[in-house]
């Protein structure tokens, strides 16, 4: 299997070109601005150039292409919407369609900020959309242009990605946060009014690669078991680092002030995934254990 990775310097891409090396694929790579530090072919790319994209295409020779690369900064969509619509929702239905046109599996992937949080049952993928910021709804317009460019493309949506850049070793997002306010003695914050189903990225890239392998295609969520708060997550990881749960102080979404809305419910519902791979996908207990020693 050729893979080619779009956004191979994210948290997501350098797992998913890890996760394929691993199992002997040929893998290569694009990346925006900064070069990732893999052993691979990689081709710096701007999504905005995406109607060039035949020719990266044309450079790797891929069989199958997983876009990872996306405006993920959700203020920052917010101030910055002709920019996120372009890089989050015109650039994945160009790229789908040069990828149809050369008989190239294309993998997208999404978010669960296409739901707007009013309900209190994880979402199913044929839950109703209703995204209440600018970043969700250019994913939207994405899958949705993903899915009519190609119509047996895998699109994945993931939440609150956490986990390991495989390019720098490093522990990213929000547990290496919690663990360096509490590796300080200082208090976290945490909000107990916010509900998600972290996405541990190493897990992930596993799964996206599980179900290229099956020749899956169509919706999936993909995500960790349990529907958790924030201040449950960081107790999980105190607990794991046997750090002092008094430490974690109980706070509310209103206390922070942000230019993009967030949905306070976004959990999704994994078993469809579940049932495509014939597993469990993992709590949030499970998966921080599996990465603990970067908790260290």
């Amino acid at each position: 299997m050729r893979l080619l990775v779009l956004g191979a310097n994210g948290l997501l891409g350098s797992n998913v070109l890890c996760a394929g090396q691993q199992r002997d694929w040929t893998v290569c790579g694009t990346y925006h601005s900064t070069q990732p530090a893999f052993d691979i072919p990689l081709t710096q790319f701007d999504l905005r150039a995406y109607t060039s994209f035949e020719d990266v295409l044309t450079e790797h020779g891929p069989d199958v292409v997983v876009n990872c690369a996306a405006m993920t900064d959700v203020d920052g969509c917010e101030t910055n919407p002709e920019r996120a619509r372009v890089l989050n929702g015109d650039a994945p239905g160009g790229l789908a369609a040069v990828c149809s046109e050369n008989d190239v599996e294309f993998v997208h992937v999404s978010t669960d900020y296409v739901f707007d949080g009013r309900e209190r049952e994880p979402y199913s993928e044929s839950a109703e959309t209703n995204p209440r910021q600018v970043y969700g709804e250019s994913k939207l317009v994405g899958e949705q242009a993903v899915a009519e460019e190609a119509t047996d493309a895998l699109v994945a949506r993931l939440s609150f990605v956490w986990g390991i850049h495989r390019g720098t070793g490093d522990l990213t997002g929000f547990p290496a946060w919690v663990r360096g306010r509490l590796g300080s003695g200082d208090t976290v914050p945490l909000f107990t009014d916010q509900w998600v189903t972290p996405t541990r990225a190493g897990q992930a890239a596993e799964t996206l690669l599980d179900l290229i392998e099956q020749d899956t295609t169509g919706r999936f969520h993909v995500a960790c078991s349990s529907c958790v708060s924030p201040y449950e997550f960081g107790k999980a990881i105190a607990e794991s680092v046997g750090a002092d749960e008094d430490l974690l102080i109980k706070g509310s979404m209103e206390d922070v002030e942000r230019n993009a809305t967030r949905p306070t419910y976004s959990c999704l519902d994994v078993k469809h995934l579940e049932s495509a791979l014939g597993r469990s996908q993992p709590t949030i207990c499970e998966d921080v254990e599996a990465v603990r020693e970067a908790f260290r």
